[in-house]
């Protein structure tokens, strides 16, 4: 069996685990069990793909390996990694593990809740090691539909119709790319659904490159809110139970980036240079409509729904800027926004779940009550504004340099339009941070709460440990992400 496999085997038998299990210290041990051989699969992983680039090993995908599954559609379980897959299953697997932690205390029906959440991290790790089409548009649904179960039941406020509202626009998304993915099949005139096969034949027509590029990088994109296709974003992740937001945000979205780079561009690759511009406008617009409407939210969760959907423009922003450099930037973005906004979610339902509120109008003072995660909430905040020193930082300079190496005024124009997002950012930063920590607690009720448990604590301090390295030790990533831009963008451009 490939090693890969590893991470789909895992969960499986995580979910095996739960269901036999018969009490809740059953299934807590089952979940830290799964979820702690799971990030050490993936720190293995990285280091052993440093180490076959550092030898030498040049093959664009590393740990290749195929099985046919079902031949009249040349479908087949085929599996491989580069440096983008690996950096995203190390993302997957950090949020996974500290989610875990996050949910410590969630009740009700605690062993359904890991079911569940077990089902949608299985779904994620399929989709980012999978090279064969249609095995990753499988993953890519087994991800999307446990969301509905997770906010419905365990989530909070409108649950019911959040869930409804971002199923719906999921599954729409959805329904373009199965289409798109059908026809780049059929008009390739392939015998493989294999993602890097179909990409070295490069014989799809710019007209028909055309006509599916849409559908492709829309269905994808509305994963990633792509605007205006983001209005299931806020409301999904208000909802959302912490571990479920934390998921949801770090990585289910990095999915529609992951999937418009390496599959709508890197197939479709004539389209993509020239319906760019039209995609281009709209992620400049993501950019900065997310930044200013964080600005004008008093939940905190909607700040930080807001603040994701101004991000995680800024991915679809840097790849659609087809340079090296901003495309390495939107590969360290999705990294860096994936520890961030699993940080800020983690730590702002902890506060929930102790002031039972999440209205910066009726928060004060917490700093001189739960200081622990008041200091989190300060480190979140001033990694997310690109403070130097965070992986804020790294990533955001790296997309904007990139980006303005396009030398023409459109793309230029583009580019300082969208930098305009780091000063709204630090607007509605700084706003929160100063009006929910500081100043004197006035609802005395507050004073009789507790900081952070132990548990808590290890979600937290993780996160807090993987923001600072990346900031501070960017180099090992930036390089292997680049190694894995080069062939699609050579491919692209």
């Amino acid at each position: 069996m490939n090693i890969l496999s590893l991470f789909v085997c895992i969960p499986a038998l995580m979910l095996l685990g739960l269901w036999l299990a018969k009490n809740l210290h059953q299934v807590r041990g089952v979940m830290v069990a799964g979820a702690s051989c799971l990030l050490a699969l993936s720190i293995w992983l990285t280091i052993y793909f440093i180490q076959q680039r550092a030898a030498g090993n040049t093959d664009v995908m590393l740990l290749a390996a195929s099985t046919p599954w079902f031949k009249p559609l040349n479908i087949a379980y085929s599996v491989g990694v580069d440096g983008i897959s690996v950096v995203m299953l190390l993302l997957s697997s950090i949020i996974v593990f500290t989610g875990t932690f996050a949910s410590w205390q969630l009740k009700p029906m605690t062993k359904e809740y890991f079911l569940w959440f077990t089902l949608l991290s299985t779904g994620v790790y399929g989709f980012f090691i999978c090279t064969d089409m249609f095995t990753m548009f499988m993953f890519y649904e087994v991800a999307l539909i446990p969301m509905y179960l997770l906010i419905g039941v365990w989530g909070s406020g409108n649950k019911e119709y959040a869930a409804m509202k971002l199923t719906l626009m999921l599954m729409g998304g959805s329904a373009l790319l199965i289409l798109g993915i059908l026809g780049i099949y059929y008009y390739s005139g392939a015998t493989t659904m294999n993602v890097n096969e179909i990409a070295a034949m490069h014989n799809i027509p710019v007209e028909t490159q055309k006509v599916f590029f849409p559908f492709i990088f829309i269905g994808f994109g509305v994963l990633g809110a792509l605007f205006p296709f983001h209005t299931w974003s806020p409301d999904g992740h208000a909802s959302a139970p912490t571990a479920v937001s934390m998921l949801h945000a770090g990585v289910l979205m990095k999915l529609g980036g992951y999937g418009c780079f390496r599959v709508a561009m890197y197939l479709l690759p004539d389209a993509a240079n020239e319906l760019a511009w039209i995609f281009l406008i709209l992620t400049t617009i993501s950019v900065v409509y997310g930044a200013f409407s964080a600005c004008v939210q008093t939940d905190l969760k909607y700040i930080n729904a807001y603040s994701s959907v101004s991000h995680c423009g800024l991915v679809l922003f840097a790849l659609l800027m087809m340079t090296k450099t901003s495309c390495t930037g939107a590969i360290l973005q999705m990294l860096s926004h994936g520890l961030m906004t699993a940080l800020f979610f983690a730590l702002i339902g902890m506060i929930y779940g102790r002031t039972h509120t999440r209205d910066i109008r009726y928060l004060d003072g917490l700093m001189k009550i739960m200081p622990f995660l008041a200091v989190g909430y300060v480190v979140a905040g001033l990694a997310n504004l690109g403070l130097p020193g965070f992986s804020g930082f790294i990533a955001e300079m790296t997309i904007f340099v990139g980006s303005f190496e396009n030398s023409d005024t459109f793309h230029r124009v583009a580019t300082i339009i969208a930098c305009t997002s780091i000063v709204v950012t630090a607007v509605y930063i700084l706003r929160v941070v100063g009006k929910i920590l500081y100043g004197e607690v006035k609802n005395k009720h507050y004073l009789e709460l507790t900081d952070a448990t132990w548990d808590e604590r290890v979600a937290v301090i993780c996160l807090i440990a993987c923001v600072a390295g990346l900031g501070l030790f960017p180099l090992w990533a930036s390089n292997v992400i680049s190694d894995a831009v080069g062939p699609i963008l050579a491919n692209i451009i």
